[in-house]
């Protein structure tokens, strides 16, 4: 088995991939045929010898190129193997992040595949880098009005993410350097976190592209059939730019008092205005596509879904205030479970809820810290991504 590495936030891992091994074939025999001066062919035994010899090698050639030919046209996306996809589009976002869109590159019927994962919870795929044989793990989203891209153009068994590029990723580098209609090579579904049919009020603390899974737990939780009460999330989504929640504007919060941040490049522990500076202009008049997601969403689902955002550059970051106005204004529930779901670069996990842990070869949630730890909450199921 060829061995590759496994990239993921903080951490590095050696798996075996199943998708690349490699065969290594003995040298053939050689033939020492001894001439003899009273003929002019070589013995009948030795010929059959020699036939055979070329018909075995010509077999075996035949056979490795069939494999590798059915292996690039494998398009079924499987967690054992790494399934063949083709780069649709990249649409860019912001300066730093794009969405990606990729299809099978053959026919391949994946939907039932895609839906068990999403009734099972948040899931994600691991992208491949073939240079380096390392691997990325990215979320996908929700699909768009059942697989149509906003132009208006059916996509098969699509899947899209919202990827940022790294300038210290070697798999994100990557993937920003290939052209529309590479070949990318993806594994999974992995489901990362499940939402059971009970949870019924979800805090999400996103960071960045972590507002990924955040869609995902929206697509999760308000799709199951509603009880008396309807599910409800609550979204806390941090960016260091405006540029990447371009024209968001915030449900609940009254003052964006400047607050510390977990960005650990600088002291922002100072108080900062009253009230966070308002967006730009143009800020207010367009929206980035992630906003414009969260927006449909809102009118889908009127009052199940709220909003906040904070942007480093305008000095507003998330505080204990804003968690605790939303966990306290959540009625318990014998009937009910509620979840704290928080997702992002691993500074900002660690920030929000403590550091994960490695044992067995596992990553592990680990205890709770950081800010939630200081809170005090009962009766709050806590899960890092």
């Amino acid at each position: 088995m060829q061995s590759f590495t496994v990239r993921s936030p903080g951490h590095c891992l050696r798996r075996q991939c199943c998708g690349l091994k490699v065969s290594r074939r003995a040298s053939p025999p050689v033939l020492q045929v001894r001439h003899n001066s009273s003929t002019s062919s070589s013995p009948p035994k030795k010929r059959t010898w020699l036939r055979l010899t070329v018909v075995s090698l010509g077999a075996a050639g035949l056979g490795a190129y069939f494999r590798t030919h059915q292996d690039a046209q494998n398009s079924q996306l499987n967690p054992l193997s790494f399934a063949h996809y083709r780069l649709v589009s990249r649409d860019p976002v912001s300066s730093t992040n794009s969405i990606f869109t990729l299809e099978p590159s053959s026919p391949a019927n994946n939907q039932e595949t895609y839906e068990l994962a999403w009734q099972t919870g948040i899931w994600s795929v691991m992208f491949k880098q073939p240079q380096l044989q390392i691997g990325r793990d990215y979320t996908p989203l929700p699909p768009l009005d059942e697989g149509v891209e906003e132009g208006g153009h059916e996509i098969p068994d699509s899947l899209r993410f919202l990827i940022r590029r790294d300038p210290h990723g070697e798999v994100s580098r990557y993937l920003h350097s290939l052209q529309v209609g590479a070949n990318i090579e993806i594994r999974g579904p992995q489901v990362e976190c499940e939402i059971s049919p009970e949870v019924n009020n979800v805090l999400f603390i996103a960071g960045g592209t972590g507002i990924a899974p955040a869609l995902q737990a929206i697509h999760v939780l308000l799709r199951k059939p509603a009880g008396e009460e309807k599910p409800k999330i609550h979204i806390l989504w941090a960016n260091r730019k405006r540029e990447d929640c371009l024209g968001g504007k915030s449900d609940t919060l009254a003052d964006k008092s400047a607050k510390s941040t977990w960005w650990p490049f600088g002291n922002r522990d100072k108080a900062g205005p009253a009230t966070a500076p308002e967006p730009t202009s143009s800020s207010s008049t367009e929206q980035g596509a992630i906003v414009r997601e969260l927006q449909k969403l809102k009118a889908q689902y009127p009052g199940q879904i709220t909003v906040d955002y904070f942007v480093d550059e305008e000095s507003s970051f998330i505080s204990p205030k804003e968690i605790t106005t939303f966990t306290e204004s959540a009625q318990p529930s014998t009937a009910e479970k509620r979840m704290i779901i928080v997702s992002g670069p691993e500074g900002f996990i660690n920030y929000m809820a403590g550091n994960k842990v490695w044992a067995h070869g596992y990553q592990l949630q680990g205890t709770v810290g950081g800010v939630i730890q200081q809170l005090g909450l009962k009766d709050w199921t806590i899960w890092k991504l």
